[in-house]
């Protein structure tokens, strides 16, 4: 067995990036790998624990807390049931420690910043799979991420979007 890695996951509770939480739980987390659930909120969010830590993110949320709603509003979340059944089961079954960690700013910059931060090895995240044309207009986050992080990135593909 190898050396424990810290494998984040870009976290919005929407279908993609739940499933790239279960692509990462499949086919990366080993035994004793930290899997951190990474929570971009919007900058102009106003939650109680924002102001202490806009600049550097949340401290490091474990899964315990995270199931605590309570806690999770503090910080602008909202725990889902889906989510935190996976995170149950990774942690049980792979004995990977699970923790969440909070940014406000932009999702693109943030995640970037929380790869260096957290000294990851591999971040993985969902995509929209938007179209070229609304890619080019609006930007990929993930694309971004994957130029601009210093670790690999996974994009794990969801389903093309629907036209509005």
């Amino acid at each position: 067995m190898g050396k424990a890695r810290a494998i984040g996951v870009g976290m919005d509770n929407s279908a993609n990036s739940k499933s790239a939480l279960r692509w990462a739980v499949d086919n990366l987390i080993d035994a004793e790998d930290r899997l951190i659930l990474i929570h971009v909120q919007s900058p102009k969010s106003e939650h109680p624990k924002k102001q202490l830590f806009e600049d550097t993110g949340s401290p490091l949320v474990p899964l315990e807390e995270f199931r605590d709603i309570n806690l999770s509003k503090q910080y602008g979340l909202n725990p889902d049931p889906e989510v935190l059944d996976i995170l149950d089961t990774v942690a049980r079954s792979k004995g990977a420690k699970v923790v969440a960690k909070v940014y406000w700013g932009d999702p693109r910059e943030k995640l970037c910043d929380a790869v260096d931060d957290l000294k990851l090895d591999c971040l993985v995240l969902g995509s929209r799979g938007l179209g070229v044309l609304r890619r080019i207009l609006l930007g990929s986050v993930s694309n971004y991420v994957m130029v601009h992080a210093s670790c690999p990135v996974t994009v794990v593909k969801g389903t093309p979007a629907t036209k509005p």
